[in-house]
């Protein structure tokens, strides 16, 4: 492990079990370590800025030499909580949606959705920093991460799309994966899956260093409930149908 890397990650709740491990003192001196929000991290990654980053699968794409380099990913098989359409009135009367600047892959995900699944045609309006608040009337917004969970119990229709992908494909969805633009050495890439998965396998650690203010939801249902952690080969089948969707 002579090399520095350069690893960028989302700073969401649904990574806190992931990045335990990898702030330990024995794994961090080893890394440089940069949080952001999913499109920051994309966008990192594309200039080359960071070697690894766990972003929106939506771009995979547009790398040149793309590199799944981890089993652990963020998914979900059914509700994942932290990624829905936000809205006052039934989907069939929305007029307008606010696409969350945060992912890119949530907002392909509900276009997918608005025209195979819930067959509904809507304007897209570009969300700024307090576009949640103007989520009212026919208006409804796609909110991800710890501000979905923030609003759960906010608005009288909440469509997850998680849940949503699932029973329109019976596949499980993967929203973010750790890529590399590179080929990792396999002795770097066995610590940083050892450092991956120690919060899984401590996840009351976990959940006790988040602060009380943070824990908006279950987040022990949230963790082992919504959120997939394992890249196994039905995940692996539910990026390549979003994959495929995306690309024609």
């Amino acid at each position: 492990m002579d090399k520095r890397w350069r690893i960028g990650a989302v700073s969401y709740l649904n990574t806190r079990p992931l990045l335990l491990g990898i702030e330990q003192e024995s794994f961090l001196s080893s890394i440089d370590l940069v949080k952001s929000y999913p499109t920051n991290i994309a966008q990192d990654l594309l200039s080359g800025k960071i070697d690894i980053g766990l972003v929106p699968v939506a771009i995979l794409p547009q790398l040149s030499n793309p590199h799944i380099v981890s089993k652990y990913v963020i998914g979900a098989n059914g509700a994942v909580a932290s990624v829905a359409l936000f809205s006052e009135v039934p989907i069939d009367q929305i007029k307008s949606i606010y696409l969350d600047y945060q992912s890119r892959t949530s907002v392909k995900l509900l276009k997918i959705l608005l025209a195979q699944y819930w067959k509904v045609e809507v304007n897209f309006l570009v969300a700024t920093e307090r576009y949640i608040d103007q989520i009212s009337g026919t208006t409804a917004g796609v909110i991800i991460g710890d501000r979905a969970l923030e609003n759960l119990s906010k608005f009288p229709f909440v469509y997850d799309l998680g849940l949503a992908w699932k029973q329109h494909t019976g596949l499980p969805f993967v929203f973010a994966a750790w890529v590399a633009n590179q080929p990792i050495p396999s002795a770097f890439m066995a610590a940083f899956e050892a450092a991956n998965g120690y919060g899984l396998a401590h996840l009351d650690e976990v959940i006790d260093l988040i602060p009380a203010q943070e824990q908006v939801y279950d987040l022990h249902k949230y963790y082992t409930e919504n959120v997939s952690y394992i890249y196994d080969e039905e995940m692996k089948q539910g990026l390549a149908a979003f994959l495929n969707f995306i690309k024609s």
